[in-house]
């Protein structure tokens, strides 16, 4: 149990500031791509599911993350664009 709550918080980690860079340019700081990744991990598992795609290794658990992040990120931006 331990182990798995520690890798789900690399992972999103990693995932969070992955996604950052690749829609912004850098990362937000370590707590905000923590929450980033691991929304974008909920986020990309329902993707996932949509299409029946499945994942168990650690690297497609953090791909299906940063898909999920990048979208969560797209959506956010989506959003403040079109109220400001």
């Amino acid at each position: 149990m331990g182990l798995g709550l520690l890798w789900s918080i690399v992972i999103g980690i990693l995932a969070g500031a992955i996604a950052g860079w690749l829609m912004k340019g850098s990362g937000f700081g370590i707590i905000l791509n923590l929450i980033v990744g691991l929304v974008g991990s909920v986020l990309g598992g329902w993707i996932y599911g949509l299409f029946g795609f499945q994942t168990s290794s650690v690297l497609g658990v953090l791909i299906m993350s940063i898909v999920g992040a990048v979208v969560l990120l797209w959506i956010v931006s989506f959003f403040s664009k079109r109220k400001g």
